[in-house]
């Protein structure tokens, strides 16, 4: 691990960016504008205030940890284990970076935004594609570990995604549940399909993993309910979206543990945030067709299937799609537009504290 390099000073004249200012005067950033605190100063020998301006993009592998620093450009890269964890974590908290920035890589990044989170630093997981696009559009289009830590510093300072609060324990454990639910759902549904056309030699073998999994899956499916059953947060909540024909346990348990900012956001951003908000698509006097796409494809999934059943029982959604085919939509594009007004629903259900029965009946 490399000394750090004095901040504030300017950057080497062959690096990408604009050059930090040196200067006397703290950049301000704080107000009510601003989701990040103000910049603070640190002392040199001689006394002179420098900007700390400290932005941090970490590329997560699973043997490696690529770190890079904004505006000075120090770069390292220590092995992804528990011990060099804590010592990152460390330097971390002595320099308080403004924000610190990791791609969602599977999983691997959980670990490291855990410890961050806990030692209350700012970190924000954003979207692989995002960071890409990001590197894209500066020029940087080759990629390895190192040019990734230096693009994620680089977002970081020009986008500054606001750094989004830790799940708690209980709910990270509901996540896990219910990915892993869906794992065996769809092992399931490869194997039943392997099971049509496999020669008989192999079918036993099949139709026993099947069994098994069938298995797994009822276990994890009495977990799940347990594990709500035991918070009475989640107890409510689930008593809320369950009371809202259409929503079954399994689309309940995947909005608690996927959507937790379920209740806290108006109606436009919830929408874009599960990926249900129609997009323009427009230049000129050409007017494009309006589509969706982005947001949390397994929340966006559920959502699919608990509309699909709220067309045929529940009388709100299902006048609704009914009026938008009679008015020559297209089924999904209907569809589309019932997913949207079924999480506008339980979304206000949720910040009300109000139930389909006595809310919306």
């Amino acid at each position: 691990m490399t000394d750090r390099c004095p901040l504030g000073t300017r950057r080497p004249l062959g690096s990408v960016g604009r050059h930090l200012p040196h200067t006397t005067q703290p950049e301000q950033l704080s107000g009510p504008m601003s989701p990040h605190p103000a910049r603070k100063g640190t002392h040199t020998k001689g006394g002179t205030m420098h900007l700390q301006t400290s932005f941090v993009g970490i590329d997560v592998a699973k043997a490696t940890l690529d770190i890079c620093l904004r505006p000075c450009g120090e770069r390292w890269s220590i092995p992804n284990d528990e011990v060099h964890m804590t010592e990152l974590v460390q330097r971390l908290q002595q320099l308080q970076p403004v924000l610190i920035v990791m791609e969602a890589t599977g999983g691997l990044e959980v670990p490291l935004a855990v410890a961050l989170a806990l030692a209350a630093l700012p970190v924000a997981v954003v979207n692989p594609r995002q960071v890409r696009d990001f590197a894209k559009a500066v020029g940087i289009l080759a990629k390895t570990d190192a040019l990734d830590a230096g693009v994620l510093a680089r977002f970081a300072e020009s986008v500054r995604p606001i750094p989004r609060p830790l799940p708690d324990a209980q709910t990270r454990e509901l996540e896990a549940l219910v990915a892993r639910r869906r794992q065996v759902v769809e092992m399931l549904t490869a194997e039943r399909n392997r099971l049509r056309t496999a020669l008989p030699s192999v079918r036993p073998r099949i139709a026993n993993h099947i069994a098994w999994l069938e298995d797994e899956l009822h276990q994890l499916n009495d977990h799940l309910q347990y594990a709500i059953h035991n918070s009475p947060i989640w107890r409510e909540k689930d008593a809320l979206l369950r009371s809202v024909p259409g929503i079954g346990p399994t689309v309940a348990c995947t909005l608690l543990a996927g959507l937790p900012e379920l209740g806290y956001l108006d109606r436009k951003q919830i929408a874009a945030l599960v990926g249900v908000a129609p997009l323009n698509c427009d230049s000129g006097k050409l007017r494009g067709k309006r589509s969706v796409w982005g947001g949390r494809p397994q929340v966006r999934a559920a959502l699919y299937m608990a509309a699909l059943a709220a067309t045929r029982c529940n009388p709100v959604i299902k006048a609704f799609y009914q009026r938008l085919r009679e008015a020559g939509k297209a089924p999904k594009v209907a569809l589309t537009a019932c997913m949207r007004k079924l999480l506008t629903i339980v979304n206000a259900m949720t910040a009300h504290r109000t139930s389909w029965r006595f809310g919306l009946a």
